[in-house]
């Protein structure tokens, strides 16, 4: 029913106390804010409810919040959320299976790899995830939105409020140091 309506349309409806210009922002950004929000937590069911209450503050604040984007205020605030849950949690990424469990699974089916060779790569992509949380936070951050979240530099421009260039920079700066970390550390 307002499928057809712009993301500042349905805010204007939102500012006047319209419940179903909730639903549709919420149908039309759940799924993607989730993901987005699991590359953070390291855990969907925790992304789903960071989400939920990001739409519950927003019914809330209605009145008072100026969206002048609406995409960019979504991703921007999950971001926010989730970085606060990490910060109380202190719970840094373990292991590659936490941030794609189920493309692992299809690789490890697909490949016949034998238990060395399973044990191998999993140590090394624990060292891998160890070093990259050695990493700066902003760096850290551009690193896993390009390589793990797969977003492209205008995207995350977009979601950071950065510069595309910036993103560009950020991101040559966090491959570079991370390459120089793995190469002095012996484990490798």
């Amino acid at each position: 029913m307002y499928l057809e309506f712009t993301d500042e349309a349905l805010v204007s409806r939102l500012k006047s106390d319209d419940p179903v210009a909730l639903e549709t922002l919420f149908n039309r950004y759940y799924k993607s804010l989730c993901h987005f929000c699991s590359v953070y937590t390291k855990d969907h069911a925790v992304a789903e409810e960071i989400v939920a209450d990001l739409f519950i503050r927003l019914w809330d604040n209605r009145k008072e919040t100026a969206i002048l984007k609406v995409r960019n205020y979504l991703f921007v605030s999950a971001r926010n959320l989730s970085l606060n849950y990490t910060q109380k949690k202190k719970n840094p990424v373990n292991s590659f299976e936490d941030l794609d469990v189920h493309e692992q699974q299809h690789q490890v089916l697909q490949d016949h790899n034998t238990p060395f060779d399973i044990l191998s790569g999993r140590e090394a992509s624990e060292h891998l995830i160890y070093m990259i949380n050695k990493l700066p936070e902003r760096q850290r951050e551009v690193l896993l939105m390009s390589r793990i979240d797969h977003l492209d530099k205008h995207t995350i421009s977009q979601l950071l409020g950065i510069s595309v260039r910036t993103v560009e920079t950020t991101l040559y700066q966090s491959i570079h140091q991370l390459r120089t970390l793995l190469k002095q550390s012996p484990d490798i």
